[in-house]
């Protein structure tokens, strides 16, 4: 079995006014590299890329980067909408995070029209031909319209060899058990990642190498000590872990947005953050249920 890894898509912290706060964005990288975390991924969909303007991201990219660098790995999404050039703009801005020394970029493939798959491989075509550093796929169907599929997967990897790997953000784990049977032959080195956390142990024991979960936010010991048990083979800790992490999925079917509750987990953790968020939601949040979740993911 490989390695298990970890990684947490981090919260994108803003100050009252929607300003990029530097030290609360710092406190967040400080609490998961110390929770454990494998890496952090900057602007995925827990990090709210798509309320933020470019210059707001590339200012993102100039503080996360040299505080992560070093410490674990940095992924930075730069996909985006299908509006002003997607292609250039998600060019532009891979092309600065590979610059400002990311350990690759995590493009989504477009979204609000679906593209088919001819045009979604011809968009990633376009894409990897001129990012000048690695990439990961990212597959969002729920959210782009759009699928990954193992046969679309395997076109680009032919083609671009600076596409390394693909997280997997769907309900039905045969997707992703697909995708890993599809490439492990042709090529063993490509990495197959979750963006469910509760599937991580499905993941390495199907030959991919761990998760992009958002619950990490405010649980990273959890996680951690599940990639630890899974890789030391401690059969009664993975299946607490597994239980543990089956218990906070819920979370995800709460009315508030991710983002929202995830900041709040975090205050909750004694993280000193704004909760502040760039997209609208009045929804309530259920602090005493959170509050609950926290504690027993961490007995």
């Amino acid at each position: 079995m490989k390695k298990a890894e970890f990684l947490t898509p981090a919260v994108t912290i803003f100050d009252a006014q929607g300003n990029v706060d530097r030290e609360g964005n710092v406190a967040v990288y400080d609490h998961l590299l110390r929770g454990g975390m494998d890496g952090i991924v900057i602007m995925g969909s827990t990090g709210e890329f798509f309320a933020m303007p470019m210059e707001q991201k590339k200012e993102l990219i100039d503080i996360a980067v040299p505080f992560i660098k070093g410490k674990g790995k940095c992924f930075i999404g730069t996909g985006g909408l299908v509006v002003n050039d997607s292609v250039s703009d998600t060019v532009e801005l891979s092309n600065y995070a590979c610059e400002a020394g990311a350990d690759a970029v995590m493009i989504v493939a477009p979204y609000y029209f679906a593209l088919g798959a001819a045009d979604l491989e011809a968009y990633y075509d376009a894409v990897a031909s001129r990012v000048k550093g690695d990439i990961y796929l990212y597959n969002y169907p729920k959210c782009t319209g759009s699928d990954l599929s193992p046969e679309i997967t395997l076109n680009l990897l032919r083609k671009h060899p600076n596409i390394k790997g693909f997280k997997d953000t769907v309900d039905c784990f045969g997707h992703t058990r697909a995708i890993i049977e599809a490439t492990k032959d042709e090529f063993p080195d490509f990495v197959v990642l979750s963006g469910y956390d509760e599937n991580l142990y499905h993941v390495m024991l199907s030959g991919g190498n761990g998760c992009i979960g958002g619950l990490s936010n405010f649980v990273p010991e959890l996680f951690a000590k599940w990639c630890k048990a899974i890789n030391e083979g401690e059969l009664a800790v993975i299946e607490e872990c597994q239980r543990k992490v089956n218990a906070l999925m819920c979370i995800y079917s709460d009315r508030a947005p991710f983002p929202h509750i995830a900041k709040r987990g975090l205050t909750l953790r004694g993280v000193p953050i704004s909760e502040t968020t760039r997209h609208f939601s009045v929804a309530p949040i259920d602090t005493a249920k959170l509050t609950g979740l926290i504690e027993g993911a961490l007995k």
